[in-house]
């Protein structure tokens, strides 16, 4: 069972705290490069529980900074974008993406002090379509990790934001909890729906899987198995890689080139970040062409608004029950919710903006979650101890070539072996298609 006091070490991630301090020593996805135009407005963004803006100045970089203008903490949401810097309405003091102030239109030149005032920034980037940001230690910047949805032109991804009103290790652990999968979804799916060549069918037929954990560079590693048939076994494997990454196994291995981001905003607020090659994703079907119940995967999101929780917001929460239709769960979806990340959602913020953990009662399917509270709970110490981070976590190659996902394999193959031949297959594959 996990302790109060663990809990709250795992749960909170303002500044000062032991998990913010950690969570600041890697990047973190901000948003979408198509969110900030060149010499637009500002945007309100919120980052473990730090109040920012963020712009892209005339040349097209990006800046992120603390929204209170050093002058007389003006927000610079309500700045002048223009000519590479952000201009403080109250005074005309302009600060350019680095924080650097370099004007101070209020005051004589002769008095001008510009060169000693600065803007409290952090570190910006892009790359293929998505805004990275480093709040950590300026001085000390990492280099951006290798995640390969990320690698992948930003024109063959599609792209998925979410905020969650819950905290970030309750909503990240969903995708660890991978036997859900074959309830809060499929639950009312029979055993003999799918197509004899989808690998899902698996999941109905045996509802039940084993788990298998262990630690790795980049955080935990885990698969749940089942029988696929008397010489084969089903894998689906799923990843946990710092600070705030799950690589849940949504599609067969082969494709499944994806990566989720569970950046808490505060402590009860997520933004949940998802990329995905293109034409991966798509509604499940059944034997008959139909959509399986409740397997919608589009989602549907109201307009953003300017505060500070206003982007990326279901069109249904708590509001009407997340759109719960009894009827329909009595009849067809097992729920009653209408689309899968709908239906997580409903449940991850049912359980209250920060679980109680100690009221909980962990199962052996739970594995790769308890696995990974431990890994995240010992590394966090051992940061605050003496300053370590987990051996090669910061390293951009770390997570290169790291993927989820499911396939079969023959019962004789230990899963460790299974994987790394999967992997190997995919890369030959890869290969040959580009050759």
């Amino acid at each position: 069972m996990t302790s109060q006091a663990e809990s709250k070490l795992l749960c909170e991630t303002g500044a000062g705290t032991p998990m913010g301090e950690f969570m600041r020593q890697y990047w973190l996805p901000a948003g979408l490069s198509s969110e900030l135009e060149a010499d637009g407005d500002p945007m309100r963004l919120m980052l473990l529980g730090e109040k920012l803006i963020a712009f892209r100045d005339s040349s097209g970089r990006i800046g992120i900074m603390d929204h209170r203008c050093p002058h007389r903490c003006a927000s610079f949401f309500f700045g002048r974008n223009e000519e590479d810097g952000i201009r403080c309405v109250y005074h005309g003091w302009k600060f350019d993406v680095d924080g650097n102030c370099v004007d101070m239109a209020n005051v004589p030149p002769h008095q001008d002090f510009k060169a000693k005032v600065k803007a409290k920034s952090y570190k910006a980037t892009e790359r293929n379509g998505l805004i990275w940001v480093y709040m950590g230690d300026q001085t000390d910047i990492p280099e951006l990790p290798d995640i390969e949805a990320n690698l992948q032109p930003e024109a063959e991804v599609d792209f998925r934001f979410v905020q969650r009103r819950c905290n970030w290790l309750q909503a990240l652990e969903g995708d660890l909890d991978t036997s859900h999968l074959s309830f809060l979804h499929f639950g009312s799916v029979g055993k003999d729906a799918l197509n004899e060549e989808s690998t899902q069918r698996h999941l109905l037929a045996n509802r039940a899987p084993e788990f298998i954990v262990q630690d790795t560079d980049y955080g935990t590693m885990g698969a749940a198995f089942r029988p696929a048939d008397e010489d084969n076994t089903y894998w689906r494997f799923a990843h946990y890689i710092f600070p705030v990454w799950a690589f849940s196994p949504n599609w067969p291995m082969d494709v499944n080139i994806l990566a989720r981001a569970w950046v808490p905003m505060d402590d009860e607020h997520t933004m949940f970040m998802e990329i995905i090659r293109k034409n991966v994703r798509s509604a499940y079907k059944a034997k008959d062409g139909k959509q399986l119940a409740g397997a919608m995967v589009m989602d549907r999101l109201r307009p953003n608004s300017t505060d500070w929780f206003g982007r990326w917001r279901l069109s249904d929460d708590t509001e009407n029950d997340y759109g719960i239709d009894r009827g329909v769960q009595k009849t067809g979806s097992y729920t009653g919710i209408d689309g899968i990340h709908l239906q997580d959602q409903a449940t991850t913020e049912s359980m209250g903006p920060i679980s109680d953990k100690t009221w909980e009662h962990l199962s052996p399917t739970d594995t790769l979650i308890t696995a990974t509270r431990k890994r995240i709970i010992n590394a966090v110490n051992a940061y605050k101890k003496d300053g370590a981070l987990p051996p090669k976590s910061r390293l951009a190659k770390t997570v290169h070539g790291v993927r989820s996902g499911s396939f079969t394999a023959p019962k004789h193959v230990t899963w460790l072996d299974a994987y790394e031949q999967q992997m190997a297959t995919g890369a030959k594959n890869k290969a040959q298609a580009a050759g």
